[in-house]
């Protein structure tokens, strides 16, 4: 009697495994049907700038502000992103001879150029943090010398063209709504809210979590041996564009660093030192760009959707060498701590699009001055 009874017992609930298995596996099907036909082509080529915009980045700006002085180390205020650098490098950005017609746009407008660059390499946390805890790692490269108008009135001295990347292709965020809904939540040290606003399920981010936990990476061997996204879109000229900065070994000497000890703090500094510094060795990078097609679905305004390299290849428009140097003293670091990154620092020909570069203009400004403001008071 016992017996039997287990027997249907187990039948029971195997049969209900595997209704819940089929359930959910529709559910998903009918899920990733339904993002399919919400995300396809065509799209605007145009930004969309949506009511309510200006007061909710005024909002981020104060929450930025906030988030500064919740981090400040010491009397020192820091970014309130890419806080902590592994170092500020010196570079060179070179144009192909080659590159064709139709991709010599901007800065790259002139096959062979050569322009002289500074590179900052970072993690993404508000808060220095031991490198081997999961983050985003930043890139940041800025063009010096370069002629022309700046697109910031009070930069026209400056002549710089920067660019600003991370280590994933897409953001965790769609637009400046859901970044103030975002970034308020972490600001409050309610992270879960960040992506589970409310209690009403169609609120819930769950894609956009998923982002988030793949852009917090376990740390590479070296800064140099990641690739960088610019994530947003910019012009290119006349077209809609990424950047995106990948290493090329190909073009510097074989070279295999030398394991690094990851339970060290800065163990991404000391691996960035040990190949430019001690053994001397260069680093190289493609500079790239992916045009936007707006007969696929590549969106401006919506940063967390990955540009497919099936609808649009990426390609190659400078090559970065980064040479043998000593970065890592004492001047040079409070220099890089106090260099500034911003792609609004730069040309009408790459300008920023879409929202959340809206969005970094103001607050890239705000803070930007308040930090630098804050330090000089100290």
């Amino acid at each position: 009697m016992l017996i039997t009874l287990w027997l249907r017992l187990g039948a029971f609930l195997g049969k209900t495994l595997l209704w819940l298995l089929g359930i959910g596996l529709l559910g998903w099907a009918l899920a990733t049907a339904w993002f399919a036909w919400q995300h396809s082509g065509p799209v605007s080529d145009k930004e969309q700038i949506p009511p309510g915009e200006a007061a909710m980045t005024q909002d981020i700006i104060q929450t930025a502000i906030r988030i500064v002085d919740q981090h400040r180390e010491g009397t020192r205020y820091l970014r309130d992103a890419h806080a902590k650098a592994h170092g500020c490098v010196m570079a060179q950005v070179q144009v192909p001879d080659d590159l064709p017609t139709p991709l010599r746009q901007g800065v790259f407008a002139e096959p062979g150029k050569v322009w002289q660059a500074t590179m900052r390499l970072s993690n993404g946390n508000a808060y220095p943090q031991f490198d081997s805890l999961r983050d985003a790692r930043g890139m940041a490269i800025k063009l010096l010398d370069v002629p022309g108008n700046q697109l910031l009135r009070d930069r026209q001295s400056q002549g710089e063209q920067d660019f600003v990347m991370f280590n994933h292709p897409n953001f965790f965020v769609s637009d400046v709504a859901e970044y103030r809904q975002n970034v308020a939540a972490q600001a409050d040290g309610k992270k879960a809210m960040a992506f589970f606003p409310s209690l009403d399920p169609r609120s819930w981010q769950i894609r956009h979590l998923f982002i988030a936990l793949e852009t917090l990476s376990p740390a590479p061997d070296s800064p140099t041996q990641t690739t960088y996204f610019s994530v947003s879109p910019y012009k290119f000229g006349e077209a809609n564009a990424k950047f995106r900065v990948a290493p090329d070994p190909d073009s510097c000497p074989s070279y295999t660093l030398p394991a690094q000890n990851q339970a060290l703090p800065n163990f991404l500094r000391s691996a960035l030192t040990q190949q430019l510094s001690t053994d001397r060795i260069p680093a190289c990078f493609v500079l790239q760009i992916q045009r936007q097609d707006p007969s696929k679905y590549m969106p401006i305004e919506d940063t967390s959707i990955e540009w497919r390299e099936s609808d649009a290849p990426f390609e190659t428009v400078a090559r970065i060498t980064v040479p043998a140097q000593d970065f890592d003293t004492p001047k040079l670091n409070l220099a890089c701590d106090n260099q500034s990154f911003n792609p609004w620092f730069g040309i009408e020909a790459h300008r920023p699009i879409g929202g959340i570069n809206r969005l970094r203009k103001a607050v890239y400004e705000e803070v930007s001055d308040y930090r630098h403001r804050r330090n000089a008071e100290q």
